[in-house]
């Protein structure tokens, strides 16, 4: 199961990532926003990641109008690794070393054809593990 959220900014990528995953049979929960409004990004990024924390999503894919505001709000999640993308590489490299459970994309920055290209990279590229598994433990600290 995918989480979606997006704000205003990224509502239109929403609704077509909605599709483009039924297009590939995977299963979406959207958990907001529902139209254009103006809305904060923090309240749909926040109540997607726990989604992905109590385990009824195993990954996100959150849109904003650049991706950079709703992975911030995401990324204070302990155990929310956020990444946001605006080239393909970018979005393979952060399942490849480190295992970003959320794909941050920014309406305003990128391309339908380049997110759609994004998410299906993202989507099929599996963490690598070995030495990138100690530096994924050392990203959350204790204060």
């Amino acid at each position: 199961m995918i989480a979606l959220a997006s704000d205003h900014g990224g509502y239109q990528y929403k609704e077509r990532t909605k599709a483009l995953l039924d297009e590939l049979g995977l299963a979406w929960k959207d958990f907001g926003t529902d139209s254009a409004d103006s809305v904060d990004y923090p309240d749909f990024a926040h109540a997607a990641a726990r989604g992905i924390l109590d385990g009824s999503c195993d990954r996100g894919i959150f849109i904003c109008g650049t991706g950079i505001g709703i992975s911030l709000a995401a990324n204070r999640h302990r155990g929310i690794r956020a990444a946001a993308c605006q080239i393909p590489e970018a979005a393979r490299m952060s399942r490849l070393h480190n295992d970003a459970n959320v794909l941050a994309l920014g309406e305003r920055l990128v391309d339908w054809d380049t997110a759609a290209s994004m998410i299906r990279l993202w989507l099929e590229t599996p963490f690598e593990g070995g030495r990138h598994e100690r530096r994924i433990h050392k990203i959350e600290i204790e204060e």
